[in-house]
Order: structure tokens, then sequence, then C-alpha cells
């Protein structure tokens, strides 16, 4: 479920080997005279996987004088093997370089990337005025573009209606009030009121601190875990999980999926990727906007995956021509409609085809109100793994919240350089 919610495929040693074989020169071996082959690196192993192989079809229609060869393999292997194979020359011209959006930061400081120049308005150029809000800020550094975002993804609440239905619950909640209470009243018969994922996720739980008016870093980059909005709603949630059982305690993304398409979760918080599986498993589904918080306002979380180009490509010009096109007015309409994600695009708001559609239109709605996790947070891998992550895991298993946020504050301090 990192990034989007996908289940990590086993790669074998063997396929591995084949992968780095096959899928790793920087633009091929094309002739001069014949067509131009992109490499491009991607880890969108999950349902939206065809939209992105329907981007790459059409691309290829309109530009017949490139092929774009796209490797699709899980983002622990792209992030194993993309840093030395384009330090060394040999990756691909393109990639999604990682699930986390800050990841692009650790290609800059390696002159791994190139600096995109070809922005403005036209076909041929990456029209950044018209990305969602924050995205372009997100890529750039010392005042210079190094990514696009593959995609851009708000989470919404999904919810059982047969669940809901057999507790007597009327409606979703519309608050976050509602939604702990609703939580509690639906673990019941050896279901869960909701499947909640601490570790290997797109994170859900710094939603949970928005609504309740906390936050994990200030925008200095110090922490903020230990204010008391952020620690009043890690205990109210802490509490339903460690106390009310309201979910079954260190779910990874997959398995709270898993848990939620059993149907053995009433809720769950979680992108548009997901909702065509919900549906396939048989599912009574239904899909609003996240609750709104203490403050009376939604916060949601804002998904973006980069894609950069290798500072070594052969073709400069051609992989910017294919982030033109990725992200192009037509090319993400036709995305949106076929994935369920919102556009990433602000001049698609208003599309009459993608209003129509129940799950784009909700995630759709829900731009405005999202937030991107740990934005331009010096080291902000780690401190989501070393920090946030273990950090819920201990309240979820009744360590004090007070102990807990203590721990993570120092962490976090130390990685941001932070000095209050």
């Amino acid at each position: 479920m990192k990034h989007t919610r996908t289940t990590l495929a086993v790669v074998s040693g063997a396929a591995a080997l084949a992968l780095v074989l096959t899928g790793c020169s920087a633009g091929g071996s094309a002739s001069t005279n014949g067509p131009v082959t992109l490499k491009v690196w991607t880890g969108f192993t999950g349902g939206d996987r065809p939209g992105y192989a329907t981007i790459v079809q059409d691309f290829e229609k309109a530009h017949p004088k490139i092929k774009v060869d796209m490797t699709v393999q899980p983002w622990d292997t792209i992030q194993q093997k993309l840093p030395s194979a384009w330090l060394t020359g040999q990756g691909p011209d393109v990639a999604a370089v990682s699930s986390d959006p800050n990841a692009v930061a650790q290609y800059v400081k390696t002159n791994s990337v190139l600096p995109i120049t070809m922005t403005g308005s036209g076909d041929s150029k990456i029209n950044t005025a018209q990305f969602a809000p924050g995205t372009v800020d997100e890529f750039t550094y010392d005042g210079k573009l190094y990514g696009v975002p593959a995609n851009f993804a708000t989470l919404s609440l999904y919810y059982n209606k047969k669940l809901f239905q057999e507790a007597g619950i009327a409606n979703p909640p519309t608050t976050v009030q509602e939604m702990a209470a609703d939580a509690k009243q639906l673990t019941t018969g050896g279901k869960y009121g909701i499947a909640l994922a601490d570790n290997q996720t797109i994170q859900m739980w710094p939603v949970l601190q928005w609504l309740e008016g906390g936050d994990i870093v200030t925008g200095k980059g110090c922490s903020a875990v230990q204010t008391s909005a952020s620690k009043q709603g890690l205990e109210t949630w802490g509490d339903l999980v460690a106390k009310d059982g309201v979910s079954p305690v260190g779910l990874t993304g997959a398995e709270a999926d898993s848990l939620f398409s059993a149907g053995k979760a009433a809720m769950e918080i979680n992108g548009p990727w997901a909702a065509s599986g919900y549906e396939s498993a048989g599912i009574d589904l239904g899909i609003v906007k996240v609750p709104v918080g203490v403050d009376g306002k939604s916060s949601t979380l804002g998904s973006i995956a980069p894609l950069s180009i290798s500072a070594k490509t052969k073709y400069p010009e051609q992989a910017q021509q294919f982030l033109a096109y990725w992200t192009s007015k037509t090319a993400q309409q036709k995305f949106s409609l076929q994935t369920g994600f919102p556009p990433l695009r602000t001049d698609l708001t208003d599309d009459a085809k993608l209003q129509a559609d129940p799950t784009v239109s909700v995630f759709a709605s829900q731009v405005g109100d999202a937030r991107l996790y740990l934005p331009h947070v010096e080291n902000a891998t780690k401190v989501d793994s070393d920090a946030y992550v273990p950090m819920i895991g201990k309240i979820t298993r009744g360590t004090s919240v007070a102990d807990a946020t203590k721990e993570a504050a120092s962490t976090i301090d130390g990685l941001t350089g932070c000095s209050k």
C-alpha cells in the first residue's frame, strides 16, 4: 500500500537480474536513423497499472519516432537499484523514482536527475501552471524543477454499507467525532470498525492527527508531535486501537486492504486505486469525503509519485516530451476515467465526464483539502521510518503518548537538524 497501496510482489534473484540486464540502458541502442527508445521504470504494480500503460500506448501513437520500454517492478526493487544505476549511467531514461516524493531530493544531491526546462503551454511543453497545488514546489530545488507528478491522489473514506446497516448506522460519518464513535460501534461480532495500517503503507495516521488539530512537523521542519493537539489526537485514536480494538495492531497497508476486502472491517481511509478491487471482492461499497475535523474543515493526504529524468540520458528532449504528454490534459482525463484517480491538472476540475464519474468525483472534490506528508522536510524518509512509524506502533501497543512522542520528537529534530 505504499504510495498506491500496491501489494508488493516478491521478485526472485533471477527475475531481478533479468530486469537489470534488459531494462537498464539509458536510451537503448536505437539507430540514429530509427526510432528513439526511452527506457522507463515505474513501481505501479496495482490496479492502476493499466492506466499508465494506456498513457504509454497513446504517446507512442502520437510520437511514432519515440518508443517507450516501460518496466514495472516493486517500489523496493526500484529504490535498491536506481541510485547506482543512474550514477553509473546504466539506468533508465525516466523513472518514477519512489513512492515517496521526497526521494527526489536525494537524486538532486547526487546530480543524478536532469533539470526540467521544457515547461510552458503547448502540446510539447510541460504545463506546470496547471498542476495540482503544491506539486511543483515539491519537486523544485534551488529554483530548478527536477520532477513532475506521475499522478495525484487524495484519500477518501471507504465504508461497507452492509456492515453499517447491520450495526444500525444509517449514514457514514461526517465528522471525526462521528468516525471515532462509529468505529467503536462497528467493532462487533469479529468485525473491526476500521482498518488502520501503520507500516508499509501510504500514511493515514497523519490524516487522523490533522483532523484532531495536530501535526508531525512545524513549518520550519521541527517536531510538532508533542503539541497538546497532536497528543490529544494520538491519544484518541491510539486508545481506540489499543483499548477498544477498533483495528488490529501492526497492520501493513496490504493487510489493511485485505481486511476490508474480506468484509472484516467496516471502514478504511484509502486512495482511488483501491476502489475496483473492493468492488470486485463483492463489497457493498460506499466512498465519501474524509470527515471534517475539530476545526470544521476536512484534511486529507495528497499523494504523488515523482517522474524524473536521468542526468545521463541520451535523449533529454524526447524524455521531456514524454513527461509533457503524460501530464497533458488529454492523457490525464483518460487516465482519471480509467483508474478513478483525480486529475493532476486543475484545468480538468470542471470536466463534465470526470464530475459524472462516482469515484473520480469524490476524490477530485478533496484536492483542495489535500496536504502533503512531510513536504521538503530534511531526511523525510527517515523521519517516517525511524520516528513516525515506530511512534504509532508503540502508542497502539499501549505505550503512553507522552513517552512515545518525547522519543519521536528527539529523533525527528535530530534528523531534520532542527534547533528550536
